[in-house]
């Protein structure tokens, strides 16, 4: 019998965890390490922050849905890997510490036999001096609860608009080296969506403050689409929606302070600014969780395993070399990892091996680049990949089995600009592959055939049918695995 741990129960992780149920559950051990009691269906955040969603609609419980399964769910937080065991025991672990009210704070080795690394992100709010809702002043979508303190303030400063004051609302991302600008991109849509239908639109002034070097680089290094039979960049269609609504924009920042109403930023000049706000979302850079790692000896060979950044190396090209001659070949396939056959990094957890936006500094030395996303589908698209693997491997197969490269999976998103029914909209784009391959695709890239965005009531309502059929899935609930991932 093999024993196989996944830390982290988010996309990528829980969906390892399903498909490795249904295909090992019954004869294998399979252990899901997660500090979260709940699952949360990120992409549904931005709605809970402008008051559309409730908690219980984005989230669920693990313990309850792994109960019903093979999974052994143990509620803690991975600190380390021993991948080649002790000095007492060749047996490799992990070693967590409980988050589970009774057991908090308790600390177990968890000897495993493959083990999953999906811990995804640490949300990096320290990066930035003043950033965020805990510590901070400005407040957040990254999580459920972030986004219900987000929307009790945005329903404050509504009420105040309805009083007769103005407000000045500043979205987008929280310091030059920043992913994930997608969720900040939704979030400035759904904010301006909903004052409208308050009627207070008029009273606020909206800003889009980013380290992308032009608006709809995404951390994609920009995208070229197809529509209506002609060939448009992301720059274009981003700067159209953001005229068409009347939402200002900064980019090329890097955050560099928060204070009370005041944002403190730098340009590509060196130069340095500030934008007041009355209410603020940026998202905050990621980081690895922290994990350690010790050779058998018990002497830290972290630097080994992961990357500076604290996200886990696998099987791509990290040899440092010029931007022009970065390659899509770079790029893992299998997210095994190089020295440790039997450990696997998936997600937001694996260390990509460069930037796909071109990397930029400003006269300060000051990085000011979107980092790569790896979020969504291609998380999804890993997790059933390594899991396809893990199950080989555990019947016989001497290496990985199937592959997920980014750049060569493309990807669907679904980006609400708005919630309603009858009058909401949302941006539908494809984008194919992920990481540009300019020598398969010399002109963009991209194949232009498969690469496309419209934007439309009809992208909210697929954004809504998505919404409940991931959740469906999520829970395991019947035919689950026919849906796709």
């Amino acid at each position: 019998m093999s024993k196989i741990v996944i830390l982290g129960a988010g996309i990528s992780g829980h969906t390892a965890a399903r498909y490795l149920n249904k295909w090992l559950g019954k004869n294998h051990e399979i252990i899901v390490v997660s500090p979260n009691a709940k699952w949360n269906w990120i992409p549904s955040n931005i709605w809970v922050g402008v008051g559309e969603m409730t908690e219980d609609e984005v989230t669920f419980d693990l313990a309850e849905i792994y109960k019903k399964t093979h999974v052994d769910f143990r509620q803690a937080k991975a600190l380390s890997l021993n991948p080649e065991g002790s000095t007492e025991s060749d047996k490799p672990f992990v070693t967590v510490e409980y988050t589970i009210e009774g057991r908090a704070g308790e600390v177990e080795n968890i000897e495993y036999d493959y083990l999953i690394n999906a811990t995804g992100p640490k949300l990096n709010f320290a990066a930035t001096n003043g950033l965020g809702p805990e510590h901070g002043h400005t407040v957040s979508v990254c999580t459920a609860s972030h986004a219900l303190e987000a929307n009790e303030k945005l329903q404050g400063h509504i009420t105040d608009m309805k009083a007769g004051e103005h407000r000045t609302f500043v979205i987008g991302t929280g310091h030059g080296m920043c992913t994930c600008q997608g969720a900040a991109f939704e979030y400035i849509y759904n904010v301006d969506h909903i004052l409208r239908e308050e009627g207070v639109r008029h009273m606020a002034r909206i800003v889009w403050l980013s380290n992308e070097y032009e608006l709809g680089d995404f951390g994609m290094g920009g995208v070229h689409i197809e529509r209506g039979g002609y060939i448009t960049n992301a720059k274009t269609f981003a700067e159209s929606l953001m005229v068409e609504r009347g939402i200002e924009w900064i980019t090329r920042a890097h955050v560099s302070k928060v204070e009370a109403g005041k944002i403190h930023y730098e340009i590509m000049d060196g130069s340095q600014h500030v934008q007041e706000f009355d209410f603020s979302m940026l998202i905050p850079p990621f980081a690895g969780v922290g994990l350690k790692t010790y050779d058998k000896a018990g002497e830290d060979i972290t630097s080994e395993t992961f990357a500076p950044n604290g996200f886990m190396k696998v099987d791509a090209d990290y040899t440092p070399r010029p931007y022009a001659e970065w390659s899509a070949k770079d790029w893992p396939r299998t997210y095994q990892t190089p020295k440790y056959k039997n450990i696997f990094a998936i997600g937001i957890a694996f260390a990509p091996p460069h930037l796909i936006s071109k990397p930029m500094q400003n006269a300060n030395g000051i990085a000011i680049n979107p980092t790569p996303p790896r979020t969504g589908m291609p998380s999804a698209s890993m997790a059933v990949a390594v899991a396809k693997s893990v199950r080989d491997m555990v019947n016989g197969a001497e290496q990985p089995t199937h592959t997920a490269s980014m750049a060569e999976m493309g990807a669907a998103c679904v980006a609400s600009t708005g919630a309603h029914h009858l009058n909401g909209t949302a941006v539908t784009m494809t984008v194919f592959p992920v990481v540009p391959d300019f020598e398969k695709y010399p002109d963009y890239g991209r194949d232009m055939e498969l690469t496309t965005g419209e934007v439309g009531l009809a992208g909210h309502w697929m954004k809504n049918l998505l919404h409940h059929t991931f959740i469906y899935q999520a829970k395991m609930k019947f035919g689950w695995s026919v849906l796709p991932d």
